[in-house]
């Protein structure tokens, strides 16, 4: 599976410039930890995390920010993303198209996949995945045979 089926594309971005009371209320009402910077081409040039906001001093996220970003291409495999996550032990990671901001994929964004199951109405077998499989890996139906299992309560 790739980046840009689990992405978010609706990413809060701000410029060097923005204030960090500001930002601190952006990620306060979006409810989340952490926001990239961009510039006028919507190039990413960092990031401001919580982190940033309460471990620096400074005006703007100019001043704040982590400079040195990983990023991932939208045809990155998600399961790169979830070791770079993982041994980098960061929180998101922005998706980039060419230079530009795509979106941003999230350790939730990750984690909701182990949430979603498939389970073929052929033979009963579990397939975790956002997606359907193009084959049941136990009797080989195709993915119209496939129905998505609610989560169980506490999953």
């Amino acid at each position: 599976m790739k980046v840009k089926e689990i992405m978010t594309t609706q990413v809060v971005t701000v410029t060097g410039g923005t204030p960090v009371t500001v930002i601190a209320g952006l990620l306060r009402e979006n409810r989340i930890s952490g926001v990239p910077v961009v510039d006028a081409a919507g190039v990413v040039v960092g990031l401001v995390s919580e982190y940033d906001l309460l471990a620096r001093s400074g005006e703007t996220a100019g001043d704040v920010m982590t400079p040195s970003v990983i990023s991932v291409s939208e045809d990155t495999d998600v399961e790169d993303v979830r070791h770079l996550l993982v041994e980098r032990r960061i929180r998101r990671v922005p998706v980039t198209s060419g230079q530009r901001l795509a979106g941003i994929v999230s350790r939730g964004d990750v984690v909701a996949l182990l949430t979603t199951e498939w389970v073929c109405q052929v033979c009963g077998e579990a397939v975790r995945d956002q997606h359907p499989p193009p084959r049941c890996p136990r009797c080989h139906a195709g993915p119209e045979r496939f129905v998505m299992q609610d989560p169980s309560p506490g999953d």
